[in-house]
């Protein structure tokens, strides 16, 4: 049971706005860098199995110009 009493209400927008969300992510973004990767080698169609896509996606897919045409 949640005692309502104990529950704080506060302003939604706290910080300031967007300027002040992306001053953060600014100053974050040093912290989250992207390790080295190898590059993705491709994989043999014969190694692949059990891949099942549904119907409806396969016609969706198909109607995509990116995909089907």
């Amino acid at each position: 049971m949640t005692n309502r009493e104990s529950q704080l209400h506060v302003p939604a927008d706290l910080e300031g706005g967007l300027a002040s969300l992306r001053g953060d992510c600014a100053r974050m973004a040093p912290h989250w860098t992207v390790p080295d990767r190898a590059a993705a080698r491709p994989v043999s169609p014969s190694l692949i199995h059990g891949v099942r896509v549904p119907v409806a996606s396969a016609r969706l897919l198909d109607a995509m110009a990116d995909y089907g045409d």
